[in-house]
This record gives structure tokens, C-alpha cells and sequence, in this order.
């Protein structure tokens, strides 16, 4: 009896081995692929603008709404950057500005980098 249970034990030891090695080999070939399900499916969703314009007409500004972050300033050139911890912000003079990647860059770097590209050093 003891070598019964013995060997049914390895039997199952085995069994469960060959399951796993089985599910490692169809999962690292795709065949163990699931279906989006409806919190997936919401995640691609085709462009629309409606919810943009809706928040623009909801906001309320006296003075200038920025078109990027929706933030209310006094002059364009105040307008902050969509994303501030990946970009820059740089004034181009004339009351205009842009933001810029920072690109891996030390702060200041890309505006310094704009300065010599508009004196033709760059």
C-alpha cells in the first residue's frame, strides 16, 4: 500500500509539471489570449472633441483661456505646459511661447538649445 501512495503521489507530482511546462509554452506563443472585456474595449476609443469643447464651454475666464490646459491668465504667454514634468516652457519674445520636451535634458537645456538654433548656432 505505502508504494501505491508512493507512486501515485509522483504520478501526480509529474501530471502537475507537465500542466504547468504546457501553460508556459502556450502563454509565451499567444494561445492563452484573452478577450477584451468592457474595461478594455473603453481604453481605444475612436477621436472625438466633444468632451474637450464641453469643458471649454463650462469654463469660466475673464481674461485669457488657455486652449492647452484650459487654465485662465492674463497674457497667452502666461499659459503653463499640458505636461510641466516633461516639458519646458519657453518665451519667444513678442508675447509668445511654446513648450518643449525637455527630452532627458538638465533644466534651462532646451531653452538654451532654442536660443543657439534661432542664432544659427545650433
Amino acid at each position: 500500500m505505502q508504494v501505491f501512495i508512493q507512486a501515485l503521489w509522483a504520478f501526480l507530482m509529474m501530471a502537475s509539471v507537465a500542466q504547468a511546462q504546457f501553460n508556459f509554452f502556450e502563454h509565451m506563443f499567444g494561445g492563452n489570449q484573452q478577450q477584451p472585456g468592457p474595461q478594455q474595449a473603453s481604453q481605444n476609443v475612436p477621436s472625438d472633441s466633444g468632451r474637450y469643447q464641453n469643458s471649454w464651454a463650462q469654463s469660466q475666464c475673464s481674461n485669457y483661456l488657455c486652449p492647452g490646459t484650459l487654465a485662465c491668465v492674463s497674457f497667452p504667454h502666461h499659459c503653463p505646459c499640458p505636461h510641466p514634468d516633461v516639458e519646458e516652457k519657453v518665451e519667444l519674445g513678442e508675447g509668445s511661447a511654446i513648450c518643449v520636451s525637455r527630452g532627458g535634458f538638465k533644466d534651462g537645456e532646451a531653452t538654451r538649445k532654442i536660443d543657439l538654433a534661432r542664432k544659427g548656432l545650433l
